[in-house]
């Protein structure tokens, strides 16, 4: 049976474990949307084990640039770790290189659905479920869409939910999640700006958990 998850149920869990998004994600999921029996299902995973490394502070690490399409599409994305020993590491430095081409390819305008603001999200929910209202839907039906539509919304809009340009059976946050636990450190992805010629200039940045990295 499919078991709707919310960004901010998500968000709890990742802050109270200190294990991936999608981790969290899917351990809702697994468990019917039951907050304990998913905490009690990252910890025997191992996955909670994140959590000391998720509390540490992020401030050394990278700024990435790229240029793209003959100059007509600019990034700079900053990428952040615990220590200059990892923000010299070769996979950190390709992770950088590569988030920077994830957004210049796929016009991200959030990090994180959590940065999503939610006068924002109130507008889509209205749109979406006017949508399905005028399809005919019943009410119970209604609430499924309008969750089903926003996580498409946030694979769109938001860095960590994309699918990655590079491998797009995974997404960019399990792609960090990974690298965290591969490294040992804390790592993040603190703020981007992406210009296009003629275009839209888009700036994001990463809203801290609990109000520290």
């Amino acid at each position: 049976m499919s078991v709707d998850v919310s960004a901010q149920e998500v968000k709890k869990l990742r802050e109270a474990t200190g294990a991936g998004m999608m981790d969290c994600k899917k351990a809702l999921i697994e468990c019917g949307g039951d907050f304990s029996k998913a905490t009690l299902w990252l910890r025997e995973k191992g996955l909670a084990k994140a959590a000391k490394r998720l509390g540490r502070e992020a401030n050394e690490g990278i700024i990435e640039a790229y240029v793209h399409l003959g100059g007509r599409i600019g990034v700079l994305v900053e990428v952040n770790s615990e220590t200059d020993f990892v923000a010299r590491n070769e996979m950190f430095r390709e992770f950088a290189h590569d988030i920077a081409l994830q957004i210049a390819a796929m016009k991200p305008t959030w990090i994180e659905p959590e940065d999503v603001p939610e006068e924002v999200l109130e507008t889509e929910r209205g749109i979406i479920r006017k949508q399905a209202e005028a399809e005919g839907k019943p009410p119970g039906v209604v609430e499924r869409i309008v969750t089903g539509r926003l996580e498409k919304f946030y694979e769109e809009r938001c860095l960590v939910s994309q699918p990655s340009i590079k491998d797009n059976e995974r997404r960019v946050g399990e792609i960090l999640d990974d690298l965290r636990a591969r490294i040992g450190e804390n790592l993040v992805i603190r703020r981007f700006i992406r210009f296009e010629l003629g275009g839209d200039t888009v700036l994001a940045e990463r809203k801290p958990a609990g109000g520290q990295e």
